[in-house]
């Protein structure tokens, strides 16, 4: 849910007027009564929702819900162009202005508005517990009557936010955890929750603390040492993502058939193809033994905190859209909302995704 009751009443108090569709927040644990409470407009007819000056939402609008939207109206979600292209044309033919979360510049003081690393925080908890859910294993060390249980090992490919939640959770269940990441400085914060760092004479720090692709030497380098430390574990955490393009492919089908019958993949990388090479998006598969799961929108399966930390960092980018009086911003001229703008007036003025456009026109 793009707004919790929480925030809506501090939207209100600082002069908003705000509309919520008619049961957006059953499924996430916030009724309609709460909002109203809170000062918000339960919208029972979608007009008086999609006809404000400003919509929000998770997700990008669907074309129809685009065409709902009143006109050189102003709309901030996650949009994700390249998989939502008629999103952005039912946008632009709309006139609307477009703001795309995950465009967001890595600084400083975007920090409180960073709906992926929020988003990532939910998803790698859940992916701890998916992968301990299906191993048929303890995950602690055991002393019992029967003898000593071994720690169940947990391996975690890319140590960005979503990587580092999964080993700590990890490690509060028990388990044995190593990581791998191409960039050294995640190294020290691998170590830093009592996690082994897997290293490799390679420095594959990019733009924006995002990993660069690496050579064809690195590559080979990279898949031996994987492919070892694969075969070793008893669940896989893969997270590896480089934004707008396919996720890279770390762990290929004969390296899945070295893992012990009974280990456990959780691919988080799903939605952009896959980390492991025999991932289905959204499925849960298995392969000579070893189960391959491709969770898709894994913060939807914890709601109700992935909506309040979505809806605390949609309340600071408003901050940027709205003055203090209320109002709307004279201009988008803050350096914030310039990186994340996807379509002005109408007009598609990210440069990838006119591109993308442009090929697509007949």
């Amino acid at each position: 849910m793009a707004l919790v009751p929480e925030v809506v009443a501090r939207l209100v108090k600082a002069g908003m007027t705000v509309a919520i569709e008619s049961g957006a927040g059953e499924a996430a644990g916030y009724p309609d009564a709460e909002y109203e409470k809170s000062g918000a407009t339960v919208g029972r007819d979608l007009a008086a929702v999609y006809g404000a000056p400003i919509v929000v939402k998770v997700q990008a609008p669907s074309p129809a819900e685009a065409a709902r939207i009143a006109r050189g109206a102003i709309v901030v979600a996650q949009m994700n162009a390249s998989r939502n292209l008629a999103s952005v044309r039912a946008l632009a033919r709309q006139g609307a202005t477009a703001f795309a979360l995950e465009l967001l510049p890595r600084i400083t003081r975007a920090q409180s508005m960073d709906v992926l690393s929020s988003q990532a925080t939910v998803a790698g908890y859940r992916a701890a517990l998916i992968g301990a859910e299906l191993t048929p294993k303890f995950l602690p060390m055991l002393t019992t009557a029967a003898g000593t249980i071994r720690p169940a090992k947990v391996l975690v490919i890319g140590a960005g936010v979503a990587g580092l939640m999964a080993i700590a959770t990890s490690r509060r269940l028990g388990a044995i955890v190593e990581a791998y990441d191409v960039r050294r400085a995640a190294g020290e914060q691998v170590r830093s929750l009592g996690a082994k760092f897997l290293e490799l004479a390679i420095n594959a720090e990019g733009q924006g603390g995002y990993a660069r692709e690496l050579t064809a030497e690195e590559k080979v380098e990279e898949a031996a040492m994987v492919d070892t430390a694969v075969a070793q574990a008893d669940i896989v955490i893969t997270t590896a993502a480089i934004p707008g393009r396919k996720a890279p492919v770390l762990v290929r089908a004969p390296t899945v058939e070295k893992m012990r019958p009974g280990s456990v993949i959780v691919d988080l990388a799903a939605e952009t193809g896959g980390n492991c090479e025999l991932t289905k998006p959204g499925e849960r598969i298995e392969h000579r033994g070893v189960t391959i799961a491709g969770p898709l929108n894994l913060p939807s399966d914890l709601a109700y905190h992935a909506s309040q930390m979505f809806a605390k960092n949609l309340q600071a980018f408003l901050g940027l859209l709205v003055t203090k009086e209320g109002a709307l911003v004279a201009d988008f001229s803050d350096e914030i909302l310039v990186a994340s703008r996807l379509v002005s007036a109408g007009e598609v003025t990210h440069a990838p995704t006119r591109e993308l456009l442009a090929k697509e026109a007949p």
